[in-house]
């Protein structure tokens, strides 16, 4: 099937859009291409975890329709897909209560674009008694199982490989989602190959203030949320920085965040004794952030593939779970999870051309 995958991850990059040929067997990717959010929407999704009820009602409406027409110029001389699978934006992640909330209404896209939409993929999992996170993993077991694990650098920081015969995958630690931040307060985007951090020290009080986070000791299913981020991560960084920081502060911090990263995906590349390690997300052109993962695991292999999978291959792996929803098959491994079964996650608005 020609499935259009659409993602929009917690760095707030902008929408990603992938139009790809696939099934469980492999893909190609056609078309792609990251459309910037508008100053107005980066903004407004940054703060709509504090809005009201009916900001954030209103916000869900209008971001599908956004998404929706973002979708048509997208395709525009494009050949036509089946369906679309979206992703959407998380606001809430707090899978202890049984809550998740991904916003950009699939009603709003199938609307916009005419095309069926399958949407809200997380929201099962986590009625199961699942972290409804992450899911990408079952993409890594179809798509790229020639790897011992599969690393994903976006907001968050996450991981997936098999265990015991069973894929097993867990949100690692904050990364763009912390780096961009801080480079924020330098003037850029994001910290451009890490070229700030490189120029940084790293203090030792931070680092280990940050490694002794509670998180990092709580066995796996786990995953992260902008909660957590905000509630616990960046007070700890926020009390370093003082109230104006200096370009040399926010340096530090850089290289000391930066570190902390590093650390942890190394402690368990050397605990599950990963030898081949694809790279992808926006983190894996952040090669000082790699090449400290490399001194702390000297034997890893690491693979950072062409631009098209680093950039697009979360939203490849959602045309999968659509391509998978749409089939009747599992898109949802509960041995990553931890649900009670597996399942067949996602809504779907409209219908197939062959549905009655």
């Amino acid at each position: 099937m020609k499935i259009l995958g659409l993602m929009s991850g917690t760095s707030l990059d902008g929408i990603d859009l992938a139009l790809c040929d696939i099934d469980e067997h492999g893909y190609r990717i056609l078309a792609a291409e990251t459309v910037p959010y508008f100053n107005e929407w980066r903004q407004r999704l940054s703060t709509l975890e504090n809005a009201s009820a009916y900001d954030y009602a209103l916000a869900n409406v209008e971001l599908g329709h956004l998404f929706g027409q973002t979708i048509n110029r997208f395709l525009e001389g494009k050949v036509r897909p089946d369906a679309i699978a979206s992703h959407g934006h998380t606001i809430f992640h707090q899978p202890h209560l049984g809550l998740t909330t991904q916003i950009g209404d699939g009603d709003a896209i199938a609307a916009e674009t005419g095309l069926p939409v399958v949407f809200n993929f997380r929201t099962l999992d986590v009625a199961l008694g699942g972290q409804g996170a992450p899911l990408v993993p079952i993409g890594d077991e179809l798509l790229f199982g020639e790897y011992d694990a599969c690393l994903n650098l976006g907001g968050i920081a996450n991981i997936s490989y098999r265990h015991d015969n069973k894929r097993i995958a867990y949100d690692i630690c904050p990364c763009n989602m912390a780096l961009n931040r801080l480079a924020a307060l330098l003037g850029y985007p994001y910290d451009a190959e890490g070229q700030n951090a490189r120029g940084g020290e790293v203090h030792t009080c931070l680092l280990h203030e940050l490694d002794g986070l509670e998180y990092y000791s709580v066995t796996e299913p786990k995953s992260l949320g902008k909660e957590w981020f905000v509630g616990q991560f960046w007070p700890i960084v926020k009390a370093f920085l003082g109230v104006t920081p200096s370009s040399a502060q926010v340096r530090d911090a850089l290289a000391t965040v930066t570190s902390h990263i590093a650390i942890q995906i190394a402690r368990i590349v050397e605990c599950q004794q990963i030898k081949t390690l694809l790279v992808t997300g926006g983190g894996a052109w952040n090669s000082y952030l790699l090449e400290i993962v490399g001194k702390y695991c000297p034997e890893v292999q690491i693979s950072v593939p062409d631009a098209l999978i680093v950039n697009y291959k979360e939203a490849l792996v959602f045309a999968l779970l659509g391509y998978l929803r749409l089939n009747g098959k599992i898109n949802t491994l509960s041995s990553v999870t931890g649900a009670k079964i597996d399942s067949i996650g996602g809504n779907i608005s409209g219908k197939m051309k062959n549905e009655k």
